[in-house]
């Protein structure tokens, strides 16, 4: 088979499932109740005992109090991340906060956060 006819197919299959997950609604980023986001952290840190879980107004992130140190867990597509907020800088944006891990494999995150929710959440991360 030539290389162009492989190409074209393999482009146009993976467009083609792209397409299917997004107006199937598999897409859409996940939205976080309390007990979504503690059933989640359990299942990035099933040791952790979960304290307390605060979700954020827009519902696609969550501050988790843990036994082991306060957590962040966002929504990333229709799935979430989990990291405790440990070694990390916070900045705040226009729409929220934003946070860079000092760990290569963990990516920056921005949280969309109302002004009063800001400040609660960046007191919350900074404090032991």
């Amino acid at each position: 088979m030539p290389l162009e006819i492989l190409l074209i197919m393999v482009v146009g299959g993976v467009s083609l499932v792209a397409l299917i997950l997004h107006l199937t609604g598999r897409s859409a980023q996940t939205v976080l109740s309390a007990e979504d986001a503690r059933v989640a952290w359990h299942r990035h840190f099933p040791d952790d005992e979960v304290r307390q879980v605060m979700v954020s107004e827009d519902r696609h992130a969550a501050l988790v109090q843990t036994s082991v140190a306060t957590g962040l867990l966002w929504s990333f597509g229709a799935d979430t991340v989990a990291r405790h907020l440990i070694d990390f800088d916070v900045m705040e944006t226009k729409d929220g906060l934003r946070l860079e891990f000092h760990d290569f494999g963990t990516p920056g995150v921005s949280l969309t956060l109302a002004p009063p929710e800001r400040a609660r959440w960046q007191q919350l991360m900074t404090s032991p």
